[in-house]
Parts: structure tokens; C-alpha cells; sequence
């Protein structure tokens, strides 16, 4: 039990009424004996008079009774939700073959629509697309066991080899047994330039762009491709690539544009809804890691988000610069603090 200051990020959020911070704590009001989810729509109290309480049972046993506006005892509508998506995720993980949509929404009690749309809302992808993702998880990590091909499919949950290899391409981004070799027989174009954040390296597969990596040794950036790909082949730009890193530095200079170019992005389900919700914070805006856990439905993942925005390896087109501390504060950046100061101001100016 804290008493408020007005230097608390927890007051912040009261102040906020950010939904993003209710289960995180409780206010209670000394002068109406009242306690409070940090989102509560009721007029606001003097902060002199707020106290914070980790749990809401703790606020129950100082002598606080629960609001009847915001209804701190019960869940939330935004936590209702998120409970039954991620009763669909689980649904999902747990089938041989993706459910389809009627079924997950019969499970979990609501409509299609009313599904599809919140799980979209909550998650970032579409259930499909989630589901997908898992399955190719699945697979990734069958396949670096050393499972041969045709038990890694089946195993993941393909019913057959030739629905498997119809998509072999979009779920690995290059043949099974390459993949098992480690991107053995890929071929990955790059180069190296520089811009105002430094050194910039750009690769691209034949599905789109795998890596934007920045720094200050291009010899380091070289290592760094290499170690992601340690059996492709890596080729050397030419006059037509160089023109597409150009159009990246562009991007780089001016992220406010946007960013038209495909990507082959490449991750863990988990990976792929953080950075798809990094993706839809639009430039000039910054969001916190509790901000995406909530949104991906995972409120309580707070340091996998941050694990999965340094996991990032394609720099500004997956926008990891733009996720900071519910404080406010810059927090880490895999590409250097100064760098991420600098996008973040440069897009506030534009």
C-alpha cells in the first residue's frame, strides 16, 4: 500500500483513465471509502487522498469497498475479452487441424463476427492467421530437432504432404529441408550503406526484405546477417538492389512515409503478433510494452514483448523504436538508445 504522488506513473495512469493498467493495480479514496480500477470513468480524486493497493483484496482488507461504476471485483469488458481469446488461442494450439471460424466462436459463446473483429482487436492477426503462425512454430521447431520432413508435417498438424508444400514457402520462407539445414540453398541478397543513424544493412530474399540491421561497424552488421543465416548464400548487391536500399534509407530518413516494400518476416507466433501490433503504432505515436501485451491479448507479458521487440531484426519497417516505459522513459533499443531518441524525435517533427 502506497499513498499517490503526482510523480507516480500509477497516477499518471489514473489521470489517463488508461484501460491498459487495470489489473496492474487498485486505487482506493480515503474520503469515500471507495476502490477503483485505474481506467474508472468516476471524478477524479485529489491525489493526496489515493491510495494504491497491488491487489484488489488488498484494498478490501485496509477497509475499501468495491466502486460500482468501474466494478473493480468483476473483469473488465477488455479483460472479459481477452480471457476467451486466449481460451481460442489455446483451442487452436490444441487441434491437429485449424478449427474453423464457427467453431472457435461456438466454443467461446459469441458470433463469428463478434469473433473475428476482437480477436483481430486483441491479437493483431486474424485467427487464422494466428493459427497459422502456430502451426509454423510447430513445424520450425520439429524440424530443428532433426525430425525428417515428413514427421515434422504430420507432426505439426498438415494432414498431408502436398497441403504442406503448397505453403511451404509462406510458412518457412524457403524449402523444409533447408531450413533444417540452416537456409542451406537460400539466397539472400544484401548491401551495405550508410545513413544519418549510421551504417545501415539491407537483405532481401526472394519473398522481401529478412533483415534492415543498423550500427556502427559494417563489419558487425555482416556478422550479424551471418549468424541469422549461417548456411545461405549471401550475394552481394547489384545496381538494381542498391537502388531498393536507397528507397530503405529513404524510409529510414522519413519513416513518416511509410513503408511499401514486402517483408519475409520470420518468428515465433508470439514474435509475429507483437510485431504485427508494432506495426499498426502509427508514426509520431509510441506505445508501451504493457500497451502491446494487452493488445495481443497477453496482458501479463510484458517482458516477452520486450524480448520479442529485441528479437526484431528488420530496424524502423517493424517499429520497435516506437514501444517505451508506461513512464515514458526510452527504455532499451537494440540498435542503441540515441538511435531510437533520434527516430522517435524525427518523427514527432514530422
Amino acid at each position: 500500500m502506497t499513498t499517490a504522488t503526482l510523480n507516480d506513473p500509477r497516477w499518471a495512469a489514473i489521470v489517463a483513465r488508461d484501460p491498459g493498467a487495470d489489473g496492474q493495480f487498485y486505487y482506493g479514496v480515503r474520503t469515500t471509502g471507495v476502490f477503483c480500477r485505474p481506467s474508472c470513468p468516476s471524478r477524479r480524486a485529489r491525489p493526496e487522498n489515493v491510495t494504491f493497493f497491488t491487489t484488489r483484496e488488498a484494498a478490501e482488507r485496509a477497509g475499501f469497498r468495491a466502486c460500482r461504476r468501474c466494478r473493480p471485483g468483476e473483469l473488465s469488458a477488455a479483460g472479459r475479452q481477452a480471457e476467451w481469446v486466449a481460451e481460442a488461442c489455446r483451442l487452436m494450439e490444441a487441434s491437429e487441424e485449424l478449427p474453423d471460424l464457427a467453431a472457435l466462436a461456438a466454443q467461446v459463446r459469441v458470433s463469428p463476427y463478434h469473433f473475428h473483429r476482437t480477436f483481430k482487436t486483441v491479437t493483431g492477426v486474424t485467427p487464422k492467421q494466428y493459427a497459422i503462425a502456430r502451426r509454423s512454430e510447430r513445424l520450425r521447431r520439429e524440424l530443428a530437432r532433426g525430425r525428417s520432413v515428413t514427421d515434422a508435417i504430420y507432426e505439426a498438424g498438415y494432414n498431408s504432404n502436398g497441403r504442406f508444400y503448397a505453403q511451404a514457402d509462406d510458412v518457412l520462407g524457403m524449402t523444409p529441408s533447408s531450413f533444417r539445414a540452416g537456409g542451406a540453398n537460400t539466397a539472400m541478397h544484401f548491401a551495405v550503406g550508410e545513413c544519418s543513424l549510421g551504417s545501415i544493412l539491407v537483405a532481401s530474399s526472394s519473398r522481401g526484405i529478412c533483415a534492415i540491421l543498423l550500427g556502427d561497424d559494417p563489419d558487425a552488421l555482416m556478422r550479424n546477417l551471418q549468424d541469422q543465416f549461417p548456411k545461405a548464400e549471401l550475394i552481394g548487391g547489384d545496381t538494381a538492389f542498391e537502388q531498393l536500399v536507397a528507397k530503405v534509407v529513404g524510409f529510414v530518413e522519413a519513416p513518416a512515409r511509410g513503408f511499401d516494400l514486402p517483408l519475409d518476416i520470420r518468428g515465433t507466433a508470439f514474435q509475429q503478433r507483437v510485431w504485427q501490433a508494432l506495426r499498426e503504432i502509427p508514426a509520431g505515436s509510441t506505445a508501451s510494452y504493457s500497451d502491446i501485451a494487452a493488445r495481443i491479448g497477453a496482458p501479463k507479458a510484458v517482458r516477452a514483448v520486450g524480448q520479442a521487440c529485441g528479437a526484431n531484426h528488420i530496424a524502423v519497417a517493424i517499429p520497435c523504436h516506437r514501444v517505451v516505459r508506461t513512464d515514458g522513459d526510452l527504455s532499451g533499443y537494440r540498435w542503441g538508445i540515441e538511435r531510437k531518441r533520434t527516430l522517435l524525435a524525427r518523427e514527432a517533427r514530422r
